[in-house]
């Protein structure tokens, strides 16, 4: 018990960790540099130290203010740190099987995919765009490993990826971009690369249906109206998210309820 507590402990910082570097690639993509270097403040641009990097602690403890300047830290900061660490020990208790070569490389592929959504989320979140520098890498990735995982069920997930990005390039074309951006249906390829055809249908119907809800209380605070722009790509992601890790129980689930009714 004890030694698995700490392997869980391990996979949480590990992406606490991953989580500090993916904030850095989302700065360093708004503008537009390349991930050379040493990370500084984004305010004085004071370089900082293995003192002020630690994840989520060094926030607290700075009481999410600048070292130097202090000026306050997003909080955007702690909690892409946090989603990381959750997000690795929940596909880690999912997906890992074995002490195999296989499951290693299953586990590494979906930390790698799991953090590419996290970085798309943030900045299609706060600027309207889905990264073309991390989505095409994540979708040659992911078409790889299918090749090499499993290639007589690679149809199934080919099948996925052309039904759920025909889905949302139709709704793009038909109202000439201004229901859905393309790189919702750059995003969809990688979903149904990823998901497979049955747990593609359960991203998308959840996309939908938390997109519903948070446009209606967005609407009911006027914060937002109908003619609104509200980027779908966090919706997508949330929903394939939680058809990777629970998609099966999901669909099972539906199937029992409908098969008694």
């Amino acid at each position: 018990m004890f030694i698995e507590f700490l392997i869980y402990f391990f996979v949480f910082v590990a992406g606490l960790c991953i989580g500090s570097f993916l904030n850095c690639v989302i700065y360093r993509l708004e503008e537009d540099k390349d991930l050379k270097g040493r990370s500084f403040c984004p305010h004085c641009k004071h370089m900082l130290f293995w003192q002020d990097l630690f994840p989520v602690f060094s926030f607290l403890f700075l009481n999410g203010k600048c070292r130097y300047c202090h000026k306050k830290i997003s909080v955007q900061y702690p909690v892409v740190e946090l989603v990381g660490g959750i997000i690795f020990v929940l596909i880690f208790n999912y997906f890992f099987t074995s002490f195999s070569l296989n499951s290693y490389i299953t586990i590494l592929y979906l930390f790698y995919i799991a953090s590419a959504l996290i970085v798309i989320f943030v900045y299609d979140l706060k600027h309207y765009i889905i990264p073309d520098k991390v989505l095409f890498p994540a979708v040659a990735i992911t078409l790889l490993f299918r090749l090499v995982e499993n290639f007589s069920s690679i149809s199934n997930y080919l099948l996925a990826a052309l039904v759920a990005a025909g889905f949302f390039f139709l709704i793009f074309a038909l109202s000439k971009g201004r229901a859905m951006g393309f790189g919702d249906v750059k995003l969809a390829v990688l979903m149904g690369l990823l998901l497979g055809m049955s747990n593609v249908l359960v991203a998308l119907f959840l996309a939908f249906f938390f997109g519903a809800i948070i446009g209606i209380i967005l609407m009911v605070y006027q914060k937002k109206n109908l003619k609104s722009e509200i980027p779908f790509g966090p919706f997508l992601i949330e929903g394939t998210f939680i058809a990777l890790l629970w998609g099966t129980q999901i669909v099972n689930l539906y199937l029992r309820f409908f098969s008694i009714a």
